[in-house]
């Protein structure tokens, strides 16, 4: 396993970090982990040289957490650092919060969290550690020994994520999504780079876009394939990020054995700045070509909103577009459901004041009807 620098903490962490949102599941029931299996997996992977375990308090309808414990029992615990989440909008009061993390220690049966996140910090949370001064909360918690490292994930622009960052000298780390198809979104690269003169190790998440870029279709493998080194799109994908010599650790959300060894694999392969002009070229291609498929010609300047009746246009469309891009009905049809009701396109009430803002002509009245239609209720 290659290892790198952990930001200022002084750890040396595993270029590949395990991920436990997406572990083995019984009956299509993301509640029902599959624990002899989830816990199979979890210790190959240490026994591999992975030394940092991602988890969080909702992950698997509250169950990761309790199933990671199980699997670091019998010497496991002292073999990984395990890094959880304070679920913000669970947290009404200090209280809230000193109960959350004394849950989660005893979820997962240790006396200490090494890495501790404020979870999803974004313009809808951040009001929420600003309000109960969470990192002052936090720091508390470092010193009585229950918190070993303190950080925050971030969902968000890059202006909120800068703020977030220098509203504390205290930050070890933090979480970001980043990779070759997201390169400007969110933090983008922009926050890797900021977060990494700051001091702060990055944690990367999402590096295959939720599993979007593991399986392309024919025209996109057929530009893989015109590489002279040849690769599979995951190690593309993976290696991509690792190529950016400011990133600490790339999570990986595996659901098999097989996703752990070959993954594994991967990270004992990767390397910073390994990449050539050539190699690079390729995956400008392979944007260009994904991006081909997007429907609707969005490119995200949100001039549209905020529109009177809440609906988020931009994200209804990057929705839509991704389904058709990475061709993920399903997976895109969670997202859509995963806004609130205003939020969905079928809140549209065709005033088309959107329209009037739209720099590129965009028909959105049309194109959130389409939406509607194309994305079907939920039950």
């Amino acid at each position: 396993m290659k290892y790198r620098s952990f930001g200022k903490t002084g750890f040396q962490v595993s270029a590949l970090g395990l991920g436990t949102m997406r572990l083995p599941i019984i009956d299509k029931d993301p509640s029902k982990i599959d624990e002899p299996q989830a816990i199979e997996m979890i210790r190959f992977a240490i026994d591999h040289g992975i030394n940092y375990v991602d988890t969080a308090y909702v992950y698997h309808g509250g169950k990761s957490e309790t199933v990671l414990g199980k699997a670091l029992l019998d010497g496991y615990r002292s073999k990984t650092k395990i890094a959880t989440k304070l679920p913000l909008w669970q947290v009404a009061s200090l209280a809230d919060a000193d109960t959350l993390l004394d849950e989660q220690l005893s979820n997962l049966q240790t006396d200490h969290i090494d890495f501790y996140l404020l979870h999803n910090i974004n313009s809808g949370t951040w009001p929420i550690v600003q309000k109960f001064d969470l990192i002052s909360w936090i720091q508390k918690a470092k010193k009585s020994g229950k918190i070993k490292h303190v950080g925050f994930s971030f969902h968000d622009e890059y202006s909120l994520f800068k703020e977030i960052i220098d509203a504390s000298d205290k930050w070890d780390f933090c979480q970001i999504q980043y990779n070759f198809m997201d390169e400007n979104f969110q933090a983008g690269k922009k926050g890797l780079e900021y977060a990494s003169c700051r001091g702060l190790a990055v944690v990367i998440m999402e590096p295959l876009k939720g599993g979007k870029l593991a399986n392309p279709n024919s025209q996109i493998q057929s530009i893989w394939n015109t590489s002279a080194i040849k690769r599979p799109p995951v190690k593309w994908a993976l290696q991509w990020v690792w190529n950016h010599p400011q990133v600490s650790t790339v999570l990986s959300g595996m659901s098999t054995l097989d996703q752990i060894k070959q993954n594994i694999e991967f990270a004992n392969n990767s390397s910073e700045d390994i990449f050539s002009s050539s190699d690079l070229s390729i995956i400008q291609k392979i944007k260009s070509a994904y991006q081909k498929y997007s429907p609707i010609p969005c490119t995200g300047c949100k001039y549209c909103i905020p529109c009177p009746f809440g609906v988020n246009i931009p994200r209804n469309f990057e929705i839509y577009n991704e389904s058709y891009m990475y061709d993920c009905f399903e997976a895109s049809l969670k997202d859509y459901h995963r806004q609130t009701e205003p939020q969905k396109a079928s809140n549209c009430q065709q005033c088309g004041q959107c329209e009037t803002h739209c720099p590129q002509k965009i028909p959105i009245r049309r194109w959130l009807q389409k939406i509607k239609d194309y994305f079907p209720p939920q039950n």
